[in-house]
Formats: structure tokens, sequence, C-alpha cells
């Protein structure tokens, strides 16, 4: 697919995930995700609970 730097961010996503070989469309993908503000990468369940009790303590944090 050549038009896939014209989906939305869910479409795309969606694209992805319906067309895994496509390589190109998926490295378009991930430099969408990469260039996200206060992206957190976790690599564990672990972590991700971690970042999560972070952000509802940030949260509820006056």
């Amino acid at each position: 697919m050549s038009n896939y730097q014209q989906l939305s961010e869910a479409e795309l996503r969606t694209y992805v995930k319906t067309h895994p070989d496509d390589e190109e469309a998926f490295q378009h993908y991930l430099t969408i995700m990469r260039a996200k503000p206060n992206r957190v990468v976790v690599s564990t369940e672990e972590q991700a609970l971690i970042e999560f009790r972070k952000r509802i303590q940030a949260e509820s944090t006056p």
C-alpha cells in the first residue's frame, strides 16, 4: 500500500495489524509512535504496572 501515509494513526494501526508483511507501513507507524511526547516504553508487565501507578499517583496529587 503506497498511501498509508494519508491514513489516520488509528487507521494505520489497523492496517499494520492486518498486513504484517508491509514493513514500510510498519516502519512509518513506528516513526509516528516514537515521535510522540511523553512516550514510555516498557517491556514487561511489571514495568507497565509501575508506570500506571506513577501516572495514577501523579494525577491524584494536587
